[in-house]
């Protein structure tokens, strides 16, 4: 297959690998600009994930985290659990100090950090161990998203990455 043949076709296959994480990577299914803007802005980004889930512990057990684009910016958000609450703490991708913290309190976002805390309390790896394993399979890789979900009954985390120019996912075990 040409090259100008399999770009679509790897296109199509991230397209849905992406939507059949938990969360995601911050992009509407199918929005190729979005998905192009996270990948050119990925590589200004000075502090990686792994780094973003270490410094959120202080906003307590970090439960998922992404890079996503908010109003066409790159954005560092970590989902934590602090007791029976929980929050969105965005990581400042540049220099790693915490921008903000808010309570997640209802709708879809609460639903997931349910769901991920659930997952993350069978968990006996932490998010950023998961993600320095990833980390360790490639030397260019760069990781976008650890979200925890159950596969067979057994606590995982769904790492998205990014490798050159092709994002795509893999599973870390977190037992």
């Amino acid at each position: 297959m040409t090259r100008r043949k399999l770009l679509p076709a790897s296109a199509v296959a991230l397209v849905f690998a992406l939507t059949t994480l938990s969360v995601g990577l911050g992009l509407a299914a199918g929005d190729d600009e979005s998905e192009g803007v996270l990948i050119k802005l990925l590589g200004h980004a000075k502090v990686s994930l792994q780094q973003a889930l270490v410094t959120s512990e202080r906003e307590g057990q970090p439960i998922s985290g992404k890079f996503e684009v908010e109003d066409g910016k790159l954005q560092l958000s970590i989902y934590t659990a602090k007791d029976a609450t929980f929050f969105e703490v965005i990581v400042d991708h540049m220099t790693g100090d915490i921008g903000k913290v808010e309570p997640i309190a209802e709708g879809e976002d609460l639903e997931h950090a349910k769901a991920q805390k659930a997952v993350m309390d069978k968990a006996k790896v932490t998010l950023a161990a998961a993600v320095a394993k990833a980390k360790g399979y490639g030397t260019r890789l760069i990781v976008v998203s650890a979200v925890p979900e159950l596969k067979d009954g057994q606590p995982v985390a769904s790492v998205g990455f990014l490798q050159g120019e092709k994002l795509a996912t893999m599973t870390e075990p977190l037992n």
